[in-house]
């Protein structure tokens, strides 16, 4: 089986793969779900933290040649790490995440949707140096499909998310020659269905797979997540 390493995306930590670590390590995997710099219980400054920092810190957590999953955000930071160490990456799988492209930051490929659903949930900083996603408006954004008590809990665990690493573009060399998959999520309320859609467009037959859940699949359905991971790590 294969060595997979969870990330997660904007303002959440490691915390929000508690119920797919279970079902990925029943189904053989060596699975492991890490805090990006200044998330979950990191203590880097947020001030200093940048993209590369983020594509170190996934990579340090490799022990031999791992699938990356990252959700969300989480897109441009393995897709990084992949750049960084592509010997030590053998899939990339983006779930409702931004796929990179050439001259785009991540912040830049939010701008190119058709719609902004996310935008009025952000609150920025006065400095600009992170922003905060209003917790009433949570649910409706990442959680509406969750079960009442596992959204209040995850909307408590919710923390800053650094500005910079977003602004920042990715020369990408080696990762486009990398495996890579794209778990769609049709019901998201953070990222539109439709440049979904866009992102994926061209893909082979069998790298793509909706589920009809929110930005939160990992909450709504753990074991479909798991099963669709474990299905990309056979191909």
């Amino acid at each position: 089986m294969s060595e997979i390493i969870l990330v997660h995306g904007s303002c959440h930590g490691a915390w929000c793969w508690r119920d797919v670590i279970p079902e990925l390590k029943a189904l053989g995997h060596d699975v492991t779900a890490i805090d990006l710099p200044s998330h979950g219980e990191d203590t880097t400054p947020i001030e200093t933290v940048t993209l590369d920092l983020y594509a170190e810190a996934i990579v340090k957590a490799i022990k031999g040649k791992a699938v990356l999953v990252g959700h969300s955000m989480g897109g441009y930071p393995i897709t990084a790490a992949a750049e960084l160490a592509p010997e030590k990456v053998e899939r990339l799988i983006y779930l409702c995440a931004y796929v990179p492209r050439e001259g785009m930051g991540l912040a830049d490929m939010r701008r190119a949707a058709p719609r902004q659903p996310l935008l009025e949930a952000v609150v920025v900083d006065e400095a600009r140096i992170s922003f905060t996603v209003n917790p009433a408006m949570a649910v409706e954004k990442f959680y509406h499909d969750v079960a009442p008590e596992t959204a209040a809990w995850a909307i408590s665990n919710l923390c800053p998310q650094a500005i910079l690493p977003q602004e920042t573009v990715l020369e990408l060399r080696h990762s486009p020659s990398i495996a890579r998959n794209y778990i769609r999520c049709l019901y998201d309320g953070a990222i539109p269905k439709e440049f979904q859609f866009t992102m994926t467009e061209g893909w082979p037959d069998g790298t793509v797979v909706d589920m009809p859940t929110s930005h939160s699949p990992f909450f709504s359905d753990p074991k479909g997540v798991a099963a669709h991971i474990h299905s990309f790590t056979k191909g």
